[in-house]
């Protein structure tokens, strides 16, 4: 992975921090998720006439990534019905670098290097390592671990399915727009169903933070989509997921979370296997 490369997906993990902060309002989960994945259709709807339409070899995995992303979103927000932010995040996003990792060295033929698959593993030991810090009472909800797991595969998903996907693509930008056009439409349409005659009440009360959400998630979306056509899935994967270490700081400079030797212990450990992968070959 070339400097630019690392940086710019280093920029997108930021982002992406970001919009899991914003997330953290008293709302409904399920509409908020709903709101942001409308507001990626409709930029999408926006943006496609000006970019070339995808080829016809990526269609499949544009599909694929519509139902994946679909399955993601109801995982995520059924795993925070029974467990808290600080207890699902690290599980499924710490999860997905490995099976990234195994999927695209294993079935699409990727090569890593020695020193790169353990910075791989150093990095989810690290951000999987904060769902520890909540101490032992976090093993006794087996359907939060269940649903955090669930979750991770799925982003393991169409991690794999959208790096496959863009590179078939016309370019980056046309698949990122045209499947999240497509995107947006499952969640919304199941939102409105799962939360009939309330969906009025809690979209007026979370619009504006799911619309600057779903903004800032589709650009980090982007960026990272265009970084798998230039590095391998699974070195990408794994600088994506360091944004638990950014929202770890925005909880803690933003949202007042506490900050223990334990949650530190876990930033610096991701950071180390971030620095392990950058100065690999």
């Amino acid at each position: 992975m070339t400097t630019e490369v690392f940086a710019i997906v280093f920029g997108a993990a930021v982002l992406h921090a970001a919009w899991n902060a914003m997330v953290k309002v008293d709302a409904d989960r399920l509409v908020m998720v709903a709101v942001m994945m409308a507001t990626h259709a409709a930029v999408g709807l926006a943006v496609v006439p000006f970019v070339a339409f995808p080829t016809p070899e990526s269609w499949p995995y544009v599909w694929a990534s519509t139902a994946l992303n679909t399955a993601y979103c109801l995982f995520l927000v059924k795993a925070y019905e029974y467990g808290d932010l600080s207890h699902v995040y690290p599980i499924s996003r710490g999860c997905a670098p490995l099976i990234v990792a195994f999927v695209s060295v294993g079935v699409v033929g990727e090569k890593l290097t020695a020193q790169s698959g353990l910075s791989v593993f150093v990095i989810a030991l690290g951000i999987m390592s904060l769902a520890l810090t909540r101490g032992a009472s976090g093993f006794r909800e087996p359907k939060a671990m269940l649903y955090a797991a669930g979750t991770g595969v799925f982003i393991a998903g169409y991690t794999v399915v959208d790096g496959l996907g863009a590179r078939l693509a016309a370019s980056a930008e046309s698949y990122t727009f045209w499947s999240h056009l497509l995107n947006g439409v499952p969640i919304a349409l199941l939102a409105a169903y799962l939360r009939r005659g309330q969906v009025s009440a809690s979209v007026r009360k979370c619009w504006k933070v799911g619309v600057l959400g779903g903004l800032v998630s589709l650009l980090a979306y982007w960026i990272v989509t265009w970084a798998m056509t230039q590095a391998p899935l699974a070195l990408v994967s794994a600088v994506r997921e360091t944004s638990m270490v950014f929202a770890v700081l925005f909880g803690v400079f933003f949202l007042k979370e506490r900050l223990d030797l334990a949650r530190l212990a876990s930033v610096a450990v991701t950071l180390v296997g971030t620095a392990m992968l950058k100065m690999s070959k």
